[in-house]
């Protein structure tokens, strides 16, 4: 995030409260406008379609399909960004830009095969079982690809730093989406939900494209290696699994509480959700947003320098040097560790107090807010395990960041499936303790890796070049033809 790391940098220097709030909420609007975006368009939509008129059913049949299509579209990229992005940062530091554009075509076909074969068995379970119209069911699953996309071409323009494009991407979707939805409705005369739900599908599929068009302008040279591509997925599994298990994490708490017999909703014999739990969900997770934000665009930044200190020390070093830039730069770490849950602090509690004084003023009362203060606890820890996470990575410790979110997503799990029996202010209890039980393995963790770093950095290389070729033969000396062919020199003399 260097791209608006400069920014930041002139923000937080001068070190006063004020200008840290500023910063922070700075990095969030250059990073979550999208979202914002997007949940800006709907609510405008709302408004100007009159979408309180409309009868229950329907309403509660958009709901749950844009609920479905945004949580299943996180849930199906997960699996294949984190690898995905290793090799174009391996790529792009080798200066190999011509092998960026087979990793785009491979990871799309992938992200795409994996969100078919999810997607159409439940749509046609939505059409013959949920008799769901025909048009509602192909759309839908129209706008489950197309966000689809976005999300994996969302990828490749971070890594070029383009936010503010992806920003100005999101907004023209949306705003064509917004003008869509009125035409369709006032002029052509379709029903409110479904000009909402069509005019965000050709939303979703223009700013997949605006996206895809900008990257090639970045890597438009082909070298077709794309067997390469999947090589990495062999060598760095783990990290397919440390992605998918965090991401799965966020919603297995929801999964959870949909099968709460007394609290769900089922629509149709298919779309299964708990509104209230899920509301709070929602809003628990935008008290706690900003600190990942936090964490990439400020505290990286710095520790970047700490990191390239000791490697230097590593390559050129005397020991002294290279114990002195190791303890200085875990020193720092856990400085900057405390830093981001101090500032997060703050800045949730702020929040949380406007949550608790406005939101009952826009309806959000009873259940909703019983069940917000837990999963707010629970997402301001979650948040902060991430960067433990990213931390583990740095160091290249893909099994304790797999073991991590693997940890994460199991707890919040168990723990949910009990907190169902539980009174409703304990009902996000199971985020709470999984995240507090992968913060301190991936901590306990990171300090044995602190312990172990002088093996993890010089005992794992490797003096011969790896090759993929043929095993030679085994047998390095024969006695007996040793003594043969002395035999036969002898008598030769």
């Amino acid at each position: 995030m260097a791209g608006i790391g400069i920014r930041l940098n002139k923000i937080f220097k001068r070190h006063t409260l004020v200008h840290t709030l500023y910063g922070s909420g700075y990095s969030m609007l250059a990073t979550v406008t999208p979202m914002l975006v997007v949940i800006g368009t709907m609510l405008l939509m709302y408004i100007f379609l009159g979408f309180e008129t409309v009868r229950y059913y329907d309403r509660e049949l958009f709901s749950c399909t844009i609920l479905y299509v945004f949580i299943f579209s996180l849930l199906t990229a997960s699996p294949f960004n984190s690898v995905l992005s290793k090799y174009v940062g391996d790529r792009i530091f080798e200066e190999r830009y011509e092998d960026i554009l087979p990793c785009i075509y491979v990871g799309m076909t992938l992200n795409m095969g994996l969100a078919a074969l999810i997607g159409i068995p439940f749509h046609i379970w939505a059409l013959v079982v949920g008799e769901i119209p025909l048009y509602w069911v192909f759309t839908a699953f129209c706008a489950f690809i197309g966000l689809g996309l976005c999300f994996y071409q969302m990828l490749y323009l971070s890594i070029v730093k383009a936010y503010k494009m992806i920003s100005l991407f999101f907004t023209t979707g949306m705003a064509l989406c917004f003008v869509l939805a009125l035409v369709f409705r006032f002029l052509i005369g379709m029903s409110i939900t479904y000009s909402m739900l069509l005019g965000m599908t050709i939303g979703f599929f223009v700013i997949a494209c605006l996206e895809f068009g900008f990257t090639k302008t970045y890597f438009h040279e082909n070298s077709h290696h794309y067997r390469e591509v999947l090589g990495y997925f062999r060598i760095y599994w783990k990290l397919i699994f440390t992605n998918f298990f965090y991401i799965l994490g966020l919603f297995i708490h929801n999964f959870v509480f949909w099968t709460k017999d007394d609290m769900r909703m089922v629509l149709a014999n298919t779309y299964v959700c708990n509104q209230p739990y899920d509301m709070a969900s929602c809003i628990a997770m935008f008290t706690n947003l900003s600190a990942s934000v936090i964490f990439i665009a400020y505290v990286e930044m710095h520790f970047h320098s700490r990191y390239q200190q000791y490697t230097e020390a590593v390559l050129g070093g005397r020991l002294k040097d290279i114990v002195k830039a190791k303890k200085r730069m875990f020193r720092f770490m856990a400085d900057q560790l405390m830093r981001v849950t101090q500032l997060q602090y703050i800045i949730s509690v702020v929040l949380f107090l406007l949550c608790i004084i406005f939101l009952p003023r826009f309806g959000m009362t009873g259940l909703v807010m019983a069940i917000y203060p837990c999963l707010a606890a629970g997402y301001f820890v979650l948040f902060l395990l991430y960067t433990i996470i990213l931390f583990l990575q740095y160091f290249n410790d893909l099994t304790g960041s797999m073991l991590t979110s693997l940890i994460f997503a199991a707890a919040t799990c168990i723990v949910s499936i009990f907190a169902k029996g539980f009174p409703d202010y304990w009902y996000g209890i199971g985020v709470f303790v999984g995240s507090i039980v992968a913060w301190s393995f991936a901590y306990a963790r990171m300090r044995w890796l602190e312990r172990h770093l002088d093996a993890h950095i010089f005992c794992r290389g490797t003096l011969l070049e790896k090759k993929n070729n043929p095993m030679p033969d085994p047998k390095v000396y024969d006695l007996r033809e040793r003594r043969r062919a002395q035999k036969e020199a002898a008598n030769a003399r």
